[in-house]
């Protein structure tokens, strides 16, 4: 089965394109994938955007946190498919909002089941855009890309994954995320 771990960074924010309702405007500066096929990462440009929208289709299961509300959206602006009808996809943070009824931060899950967290923020990878710094947009985007799949893999070996929660407290939910 392969496994597809995906993330995007967007070269815009909300702010910049007039709300988070207009996400396909935002452009995609950077998106990386691991394919557990492949067994590697990659990384594509907006040059590259057609290659990766066809390894998402071709994925048995797309993995990511909040990529079906906001990377899919962000990739409307390049396609007309439906990718979130058209995939088979695993959104931990969606699955996790379901049972908690809060959406945790990725950095939430990740500092408390794998104790350590994500390497910046999403604006900050909108900075380094802007100052022509795409080693490292490249390079925090294929860490999210890690940190996704290392807490998919936690919680699929474990039964449950660790969070810490509004209060600044660490807890635990049951999960089901069996491979």
């Amino acid at each position: 089965m392969n496994y597809v771990y995906f993330d995007l960074e967007t070269q815009r924010s909300a702010n910049d394109v007039g709300g988070w309702d207009k996400k396909s405007d935002m452009l995609m500066s950077v998106g990386v994938t691991y394919s557990t096929e492949r067994g590697n990462y990659r990384i594509y440009t907006e040059d590259d955007v057609e290659e990766l929208i066809q390894e998402l289709l071709d994925a048995d299961c797309v993995v990511g946190y909040n990529h079906i509300y906001f990377d899919y959206a962000v990739l409307m602006g390049y396609t007309i498919l439906d990718l979130a009808e058209q995939t088979t996809n695993l959104d931990l943070m969606l699955d996790l909002e379901k049972i908690l009824d809060h959406r945790p931060k990725l950095d939430a899950v990740a500092s408390a089941c794998l104790g350590e967290g994500k390497t910046a923020i999403g604006i900050d990878a909108i900075k380094w855009w802007r100052q022509g710094k795409y080693k490292e947009v490249a390079e925090y985007c294929c860490y999210d890309v890690k940190v996704t799949k290392e807490v998919h893999e936690f919680g699929a070996r474990h039964g449950r994954v660790a969070y810490v929660n509004r209060f600044n407290q660490r807890d635990e939910v049951a999960v089901d995320w069996s491979v």
